[in-house]
């Protein structure tokens, strides 16, 4: 299949060769190209370049020739953070929380995680990929193009290895590339509230084990935060986690300074997510690490928490990434537009920033740099298509709807 799109207002987000994620200042630089063309051949990036000049497909029998005049092609967004296979959503939480509770509360009245919790495990396992197919196509319907999914709302041994093998099945039917977290330390389940080393030792000695031998995981998660897992028992579980050959992913610093950063970095984590409360001291650790400082702002936006300090992670000259937490309870959306608006509005962010930061950087955040979140030759063709727009500015300036006019996906539009 050779697919060509000409006319291109402008092409965003050229790379020629990868070479690391984009940090600091250099977030607010993008390349660029006007009045272009992009050649697709067999679903993956073959060429571009502008109207000017267009021998290099002027004698290819083409399957499908797209005018887009005055429109905008961006990379799709890498979304590296949901929850989206879950049984409930939790509405009634929302209502909770405008009544006064706060996150915490909830969570020690047995909501949050362990009401998901609960709900999972009544759902078959057919009930589970049905809905999590049903999110996973309402996001690359927004946009994205690569995602990552978590387990966590199992918190047994049965239903966690139930969740990642929902995962396992999107995997064989997605059209996008999908990578899976293993967060069985999402929170302690109640019969244990007064054993916590037990908890510990099922996750490190049967979960682990058992997901491995399944192959059933490619990262391990860990919720290192106040109420929930301490700096040392999320040391323990990664470390075991490493002998299994998972990767570290955390949840890190969303309800305080409590050295998720520090654990994360020691464990060499590919990402620390969440971030909402950070000082000099965890950017000076992520500034001398290769971990991505990934921000989820919808979360604090629902939750009515602070926001990320982008603009003082940005002076320290680090790598930020952004992502949705689609899940039930904190961020019930996978629109990454919207994380684009909030990350201009209420952040700080320029929008050139917000969409390296959910397009290359969420790429390398998945270790997907390689296949996916620029527009590069070899790369796949899973891009954006807008309505007629001046620029990328108007894509987080217009925060209630998405001027998407198709989404490409290995050079085919999604339906």
């Amino acid at each position: 299949m050779t697919v060509l799109i000409k006319n291109i207002k402008t092409l965003y987000g050229i790379r020629e060769q990868e070479n690391g994620a984009i940090r600091g200042k250099s977030l607010n630089s993008i390349n660029t190209l006007n009045d272009a063309w992009l050649l697709i051949i067999d679903g993956i990036i073959a060429d571009y370049g502008t109207m000017s000049n267009t021998d290099a497909w002027q004698n290819l029998s083409l399957t499908n020739l797209i005018d887009a005049s005055g429109k905008l092609i961006i990379p799709c967004f890498v979304d590296s953070h949901t929850h989206i296979v879950f049984a409930k959503t939790r509405e009634s939480e929302f209502v909770d929380r405008i009544n006064g509770l706060t996150y915490e509360e909830i969570a020690a009245n047995g909501g949050g995680i362990l009401n998901s919790s609960a709900k999972l495990h009544l759902s078959s396992e057919d009930e589970l990929f049905n809905t999590a197919w049903s999110r996973l196509k309402k996001c690359i319907k927004n946009g994205t193009g690569a995602i990552e999914i978590k387990s966590g709302y199992g918190l047994s041994v049965e239903d966690e290895l139930k969740m990642l093998r929902v995962i396992k099945r999107l995997k064989t039917v997605s059209p996008i590339p999908i990578k899976a977290t293993f967060l069985g330390a999402h929170a302690i389940p109640l019969i244990y509230k007064n054993n916590r080393a037990e908890y510990i030792h099922l996750i490190c000695d049967e979960m682990l084990p058992l997901l491995a031998k399944e192959e059933l995981a490619d990262y391990c998660d860990v919720f290192c935060d106040s109420g929930f897992f301490t700096p040392e028992e999320t040391d323990l579980i990664l470390k075991k986690a490493k002998t299994f050959g998972l990767k570290p992913k955390i949840h890190a610093n969303e309800l305080g300074l409590t050295g998720g950063v520090q654990v994360g970095v020691l464990n060499e984590a590919i990402s620390v997510d969440h971030l909402e409360h950070t000082s000099k001291i965890e950017h000076d650790i992520l500034y001398n690490s290769n971990t991505m400082a990934t921000m989820l702002p919808s979360t604090a936006f629902f939750l009515g928490i602070p926001y990320p300090d982008a603009r003082a992670m940005i002076n320290a000259d680090l790598a930020l990434c952004l992502a949705s937490d689609y899940n039930p309870g904190s961020s019930p959306s996978g629109r990454m537009s919207f994380i684009l608006s909030l990350a201009c509005i209420r952040m700080k962010m320029t929008p050139t920033e917000a969409l390296n930061a959910a397009t290359i950087n969420g790429a390398y955040a998945l270790e997907l740099e390689n296949i996916c979140g620029s527009i590069t030759k070899g790369k796949l063709a899973n891009l954006i298509m807008t309505q007629s727009a001046e620029n990328i500015d108007l894509i987080p300036y217009n925060f209630g709807e998405d001027l998407i006019e198709h989404v490409f996906i290995k050079g085919e539009i999604f339906e």
